[in-house]
């Protein structure tokens, strides 16, 4: 017999929204979580990529992985960074692609969207957009991607099953996912399902 998870999931949204709200405006306050240089050198990305950016592109980044230790991307791919953030991963990605491709970035939390838009520009990335919006509701057309990348998000989302059916239907025939996050062995009792505290850390 299982029991239903009694999880209201617009408190769980807005307590991950002022999570990272904080991340975005004062990404060196401290966190449960490293961020910033000294995460994505301990992650692996290569320094000829990230020491030139400027700190205001690095400070909030709060990924798990590196989606790119998948492999690089193509000049001309059209590139989906599922749960973007300040922009971190899908600004490399604009500049792996170049101005023949395109990234489309999707996050819920503004001031992270916010912070992304100023990046971009900071970079001068004409190829680089952000969307608001729930990764469970892409609001992107069917079959438009040649990749979809996320970094440490799709953990956060109560319907996993729906964030990664919208990642598959975004994705062009032969398209293909880089995701790094967080997976756990064992299943999670339904107590700490409900325990929001325990979603954002």
């Amino acid at each position: 017999m299982t029991t239903a998870v009694l999880l209201d999931v617009d408190v769980l949204r807005t307590a991950i929204q002022d999570e990272y709200a904080e991340v975005a405006a004062c990404p060196m306050k401290g966190f449960h979580f490293h961020t910033g240089r000294f995460l994505a050198s301990r992650l692996g990305y290569p320094s000829a990529r990230v020491d030139s950016l400027p700190d205001a592109v690095v400070e909030s980044f709060a990924g798990v992985g590196n989606p790119f230790s998948w492999g690089d991307l193509n000049p001309g791919e059209t590139v989906v960074d599922l749960g973007a953030g300040a922009g971190f991963d899908a600004l490399l990605a604009a500049s792996m692609v170049g101005p023949s491709g395109r990234v489309i970035g999707v996050d819920m939390t503004r001031a992270m969207l916010d912070k992304a838009r100023h990046n971009a520009a900071v970079l001068g990335l004409g190829n680089v957009g952000f969307r608001e919006a729930y990764l469970e509701d892409l609001p992107l057309p069917d079959a438009s991607a040649d990749v979809v990348i996320s970094n440490g998000v799709i953990n956060l989302c109560p319907d996993k099953a729906s964030v990664l059916a919208e990642a598959y239907r975004v994705l062009k025939p032969g398209g293909r996912a880089q995701i790094a996050d967080i997976v756990v062995a064992r299943a999670v009792p339904d107590d700490a399902k409900e325990d929001i505290a325990l979603w954002t850390g």
